[in-house]
């Protein structure tokens, strides 16, 4: 029986106009990519036009559709950027929105901020405790100040390249343990 590869997904934590996350999502996949031990695809908030929890019976096709999608990765990668020292309200509302489909399944969290996302990572790290998510111990930190230009245009800095792909072995490895809780 051939193995199957992993599949990760590269979660845009941010829906607001003129985000920066794509950027970072995108060359995060890049370097993702030229691996080729698992299939990475990007999954945008954004796109599943998800109600705030609570506020709807919850039947909507986007939070459908959203559940289908996370149960259908073994893995994610965080894109988080850091709001009033945390994550983005709609980021913890996507998170809220699912339960069992986050179990059991690991994740990196690659963070940007004035202090590369770092108090925002941490926010993260309790709340996919909660979900039964095993983050991983490397965490690469992206600074507005020396990694985007005009604090909009991603040009990271190159020792970047060698924490992520440290990420992605750990997300991988933990991912295909974990695929034998579920």
């Amino acid at each position: 029986m051939e193995k199957q590869n992993l599949s990760i997904g590269i979660i845009l934590g941010s829906t607001r106009k003129g985000r920066v996350s794509p950027q970072v999502g995108k060359w995060v996949k890049e370097i993702a990519d030229k691996r080729e031990d698992a299939n990475y695809e990007i999954v945008d908030i954004a796109d599943y036009n998800l109600p705030f929890l609570g506020t709807t019976d919850g039947q909507e096709s986007g939070i459908a559709a959203w559940n289908t999608k996370i149960e259908s990765l073994d893995g994610f990668i965080f894109i988080v950027q850091e709001y009033n020292h945390s994550i983005t309200g709609a980021l913890k509302n996507a998170l809220d929105l699912a339960r069992e489909p986050w179990n059991n399944k690991a994740a990196g969290i690659v963070s940007y901020g004035s202090t590369g996302g770092a108090r925002a990572a941490e926010h993260l790290r309790g709340i996919l405790g909660e979900l039964m998510i095993a983050d991983v111990r490397v965490h690469p930190t992206l600074s507005l100040f020396t990694d985007f230009e005009n604090f909009t245009t991603f040009k990271p800095v190159e020792l970047h390249h060698k924490n992520v792909s440290a990420m992605l072995n750990q997300v991988l490895s933990w991912s295909g343990a974990l695929k034998t809780l579920r």
